[in-house]
């Protein structure tokens, strides 16, 4: 993209939205399994980096654009570090058992398949992507409906509908498993 007078560079658009990206990260990390070794500030950082390569020459032409392309970078470091704890030459396949003096050993962990949801969104964006891009800014990058309607040049009402249709189609696709998408 070739600089013009509306758009703004990353690092000064990391100044404008950090706070709220890492409010973002911790929101997603919350949710992750017992022994999560990745931090919001990390996940942040990690997502800013893709982001800014060559920070000189990278304009975004608004917030809503920065967060969408933040929320893709965030979807994909999410989906990676899953991708590299399940390896099985890193013993992916093991569960971690916290051991505790009064309770049983058994506990089931929460579970949010972040690879289930990659794979149901990249199926998603293959049948209709205008609902997974929407789909992808509510759930990654926070945005709020309107925001995101706006940043797509739907209207208010066109995104509800897509948000309803993204939410039981991937709950159909996950199997059922809609927990990560109920409190959004």
């Amino acid at each position: 993209m070739s600089k013009n007078e509306t758009s703004i560079s990353s690092e000064q658009m990391i100044t404008l939205v950090y706070d709220e990206l890492r409010r973002l990260a911790a929101i997603h990390l919350a949710d992750e399994k017992a022994g999560q070794t990745l931090q919001p500030t990390a996940l942040v950082h990690e997502a800013y980096l893709r982001l800014s390569g060559d920070a000189e020459s990278i304009y975004w032409n608004s917030k809503g654009h920065f967060l969408g392309a933040a929320a893709i970078a965030i979807r994909r470091i999410l989906v990676e570090n899953a991708r590299r704890k399940l390896s099985l030459k890193r013993g992916g396949d093991r569960q971690r058992q916290e051991l505790y003096d009064d309770l049983p050993v058994n506990l089931p962990e929460p579970l949010e398949d972040i690879i289930a949801l990659d794979e149901a969104l990249t199926k998603l964006s293959n049948e209709h992507p205008e609902v997974a891009e929407l789909v992808q800014r509510l759930y990654f990058s926070g945005m709020t409906l309107p925001d995101a309607a706006k940043e797509l040049s739907i209207s208010p009402r066109t995104a509800s509908r897509h948000w309803a249709f993204g939410k039981a189609w991937l709950r159909r696709e996950m199997n059922g498993n809609s927990d990560s998408f109920e409190n959004s």
